[in-house]
């Protein structure tokens, strides 16, 4: 393992993964009929960490701290374009699977894609860049999305292809995991790795910064959606008149497939849900995954280089997030596991211990194998000579 790789950040990869698979086996609600803990924790956060962590490796990728420029920018580039290409691609193969999970890969192959036109940017501006992007593109999706054509699809699949408008619709705006508002995630991510994340107060300030913005973004959604009217309001175009806010609160606590409903009333913009996709649901997920991704830092910092060898391997799913949420997509299916709600435990270590065996020989996922040959390759083709 090279001496430069951050195991703290491989460990928060790990983490994104598992909580992803949680919410996709672990049921909605449980006999109470309350929001599961799983859900509760995990849900929404699990895939914003995951695009947060795409826009941190997208930066480290291109210099760290001091972004590349020139020849070497444009070499890099092509590299990660075919990079993002093969993983959207492979985000259509799987959405052709009878799995019935959103698969986030093609989504997250055209966030590397628009990623690129950021590269040249350092931390303050992409960070400040991020948090106006999150506060705004909701409001650019609450006024396009009317006009779209409605989601057809719940993952984007190769068929798709002979509708090319629909697909980009969907892509951009009306899917599971919007592109438009999601790269906020992205800028996000990428402002963390411009920064010099061998220091204890950078680790500190993420875990700081992102409290504050989770908890605020929380309590400012419940104070605007306490005023008189607003959540009756929102419950009624819900079809469920007279809920007050803990009543809407139940309502949307176990997701909003991606978008808040467009034509009625625009305070479903100050709502905090799973995939709900508003300014303040952006805020509240970005800062989870900043406490994630510092705490995740700084504990691995801390241990004695044997320990965090240890780490590396035991959660070393995170350092081939593609090939095996690709395994767990197929875990979903017919064809190696039939879906069973109460076999997340079974998931999990299935997944973990491909990841160990594969740290522990040091080697590196299939497909990121693949995709890092056929990415080294193109940049290899447009680099000076």
């Amino acid at each position: 393992m090279s001496p430069r790789r951050l195991v703290g950040l491989d460990v928060a990869r790990c983490l994104a993964l598992l909580g992803m698979v949680a919410t996709h086996v672990v049921a909605t609600t449980g006999p109470d009929g309350g929001l599961t803990f799983a859900h509760w924790l995990a849900g929404g956060r699990a895939s914003a960490l995951f695009a947060v962590l795409a826009g941190v490796s997208l930066a480290l990728m291109t210099g760290r701290r001091v972004p590349v420029r020139g020849g070497e920018r444009r070499a890099r580039s092509a590299g990660l374009a075919v990079r993002a290409l093969l993983i959207a691609s492979f985000g259509l193969l799987l959405g052709e699977l009878d799995s019935g999970l959103a698969v986030i890969l093609t989504y997250y192959g055209l966030l590397f894609l628009l990623g690129l036109a950021f590269v040249g940017l350092r931390a303050p501006v992409l960070l400040a860049l991020a948090v106006a992007w999150a506060l705004l593109a909701p409001v650019v999706s609450q006024v396009v999305r009317p006009v779209l054509p409605e989601r057809g699809y719940d993952s984007p699949a190769f068929g798709q292809l002979a509708d090319p408008g629909q697909l980009l619709s969907e892509l951009a705006f009306t899917g599971y995991y919007p592109v438009v508002p999601w790269l906020a995630y992205l800028l996000l991510g990428m402002g963390i790795g411009r920064l010099d994340l061998g220091r204890r107060t950078v680790r500190l300030g993420l875990v700081g910064v992102g409290l504050a913005m989770a908890v605020g973004a929380t309590v400012t959604s419940r104070v605007l959606l306490g005023r008189p009217g607003v959540a009756q309001r929102l419950s009624q175009e819900l079809g469920l008149p007279g809920a007050g806010p803990e009543g809407l609160l139940r309502q949307t606590e176990g997701g909003m497939f991606g978008n808040t409903p467009t034509g009625g009333s625009w305070d479903w913009l100050l709502v905090v849900a799973p995939h709900s996709t508003t300014p303040l649901d952006l805020l509240q997920t970005m800062g989870s995954a900043l406490v994630v991704i510092g705490m995740c830092l700084l504990v691995a910092a801390a241990l004695p280089t044997f320990v965090e060898r240890v780490v590396a391997i035991v959660l070393g799913a995170g350092t081939m997030t593609l090939t095996l949420y690709s395994v767990h997509v197929l875990l979903r299916t017919e064809l190696l596991w039939p879906p069973d709600e109460g076999a997340y435990a079974q998931h999990a270590l299935v997944l973990l211990a491909i990841g160990a065996v594969f740290v522990a020989l040091e080697r590196r996922g299939p497909l990121e194998r693949l995709v890092g040959a056929a990415s080294d390759r193109a940049s290899a083709l447009v680099r000076p000579s």
